[in-house]
């Protein structure tokens, strides 16, 4: 599976970016499919998940903030951030986890990921 990134630029607090990760070689549908972020000198963890159910998931620091949607029809996911705030500057990977992981927030379980797209917020 081959995911591509996109959306990721440099915006003041409050404001909002999407972010986008096609597939190819792979259905999102039929796996878990989730984003990361990174921040200098922090490990990466995780921001958002939705299981092949659909069933999403959020970490807490961005819950009412932003929103993952799928888009079947295309092979795309998307991660809508709202009211981005300094402490979102990250840069964010899509993953995937095609073995269905019960610990969907472990980044060790995602055996294919995007490359990156860098996320700024200043205040």
């Amino acid at each position: 599976v081959q995911l591509q990134a996109s959306g990721g630029g440099s915006v003041q607090a409050g404001g909002s970016l999407r972010l986008s990760c096609a597939a190819s070689g792979g259905t999102f549908s039929r796996y878990t499919a989730s984003w990361f972020r990174q921040a200098p000198g922090k490990e990466r963890e995780i921001v958002a998940g939705m299981r092949w159910s659909g069933s999403t998931f959020y970490e807490d620091a961005v819950k009412g903030r932003f929103t993952m949607t799928r888009e079947n029809a295309k092979n795309m996911v998307h991660l809508q951030m709202n009211n981005l705030k300094p402490e979102d500057t990250a840069v964010y990977y899509c993953a995937v986890d095609t073995h269905r992981s019960v610990a969907v927030r472990v980044a060790t379980n995602y055996d294919f990921w995007g490359q990156g797209t860098l996320v700024t917020v200043s205040s």
